[in-house]
């Protein structure tokens, strides 16, 4: 095991709060130095604006950050594809503009509700043109927390593994002819091992990436989930979500919800969920 596999194993189960951190600290130290600056810029001028700049500059840190998982969301939904750039262009610029209003809307309404707690009151001025203003800010804003988000996915991927099908010729759906994937290539910190498709015990498609389960660890693969279906063994694997697959030979119980769906009980203790629509196609598949 390499030094960055050992750090990364140590890591994972702190993933989350790190990534939180990360963002509440970026925002947070952006805003103390934008407010800075303001007061610096105001004194230079002579103009007297007090504790202001660091209202102002607070809630949009603040509204800023409650967006990130919209961010997150938006661009596992419409991830980065260089093959298809000029429709996403086109995507990611009606998400920045988007941004933008949640962004300002935010941000104004926090501004009131300071403002009326010491009997103040704030103007945002004329919309159109501060509108125009704060776009411009969040345009550039937008896209570098895009580029944060996917590089650090990036990164993860690398760390984490990056699987491939062996004998596939892409990952678009497999022709009838082809066989089943029995192994899949693994590449992870410039090593190279197979994991077998049998011991994979589920799989979730997250954009255009399909994560694959093996064991305690996680491999994405990039392919779409109708795609790795069409190349695994149709007697152990069977979709019970749109994002979801199981192994048959791994799943301990399915649990009914009230709702008309279940959960799939695996072994190792996890769960999976599977909608109604799945159900009953799993249920007949399964022995007993």
């Amino acid at each position: 095991m390499t030094s960055s596999h050992h750090w990364y194993r140590h890591y994972e189960p702190w993933k989350r709060r790190f990534e939180i951190g990360f963002w509440v600290f970026g925002f947070g130290i952006t805003a103390l130095f934008n407010s800075a600056t303001r007061m610096m810029d105001a004194e230079r001028f002579g103009f007297d604006v007090g504790w202001e700049p660091l209202v102002w500059e607070t809630t949009s840190a603040v509204s800023a950050l409650m967006l990130v998982p919209a961010l997150v969301w938006f661009t596992r939904q419409f991830p980065l594809d260089w093959r298809d750039w000029r429709r996403l262009l086109a995507v990611y610029l009606l998400g920045s503009v988007a941004y933008c209003l949640a962004h300002v809307l935010l941000m104004v309404a926090m501004r009131h509700g300071v403002y009326a707690v010491i009997d103040g009151s704030y103007a945002f001025g004329s919309w159109p043109r501060q509108l125009w203003y704060e776009y411009l800010k969040d345009f550039r804003t937008f896209f570098a927390i895009v580029v944060v988000i996917e590089v650090w996915r990036a990164a993860v991927r690398r760390l984490h593994g990056e699987a491939s099908m062996l004998d596939a010729p892409d990952d678009a759906p497999a022709a009838e002819a082809d066989p089943p994937a029995r192994r899949f290539l693994v590449k992870m910190l410039g090593r190279e091992f197979l994991i077998s498709a049998d011991g994979i015990a589920w799989a979730q498609a997250a954009g255009n990436y399909v994560n694959l389960r093996s064991g305690d660890r996680e491999y994405p693969l990039r392919s779409t989930l109708s795609g790795l279906i069409a190349r695994l063994d149709p007697d152990r694997f069977v979709q019970v979500h749109r994002s979801w697959l199981v192994n048959l030979e791994q799943v301990v119980s399915i649990e009914p919800l009230e709702s008309g769906d279940a959960n799939i009980h695996m072994q190792g203790g996890h769960v999976i969920p599977c909608s109604r629509r799945y159900r009953e196609a799993l249920r007949a598949r399964l022995p007993g």
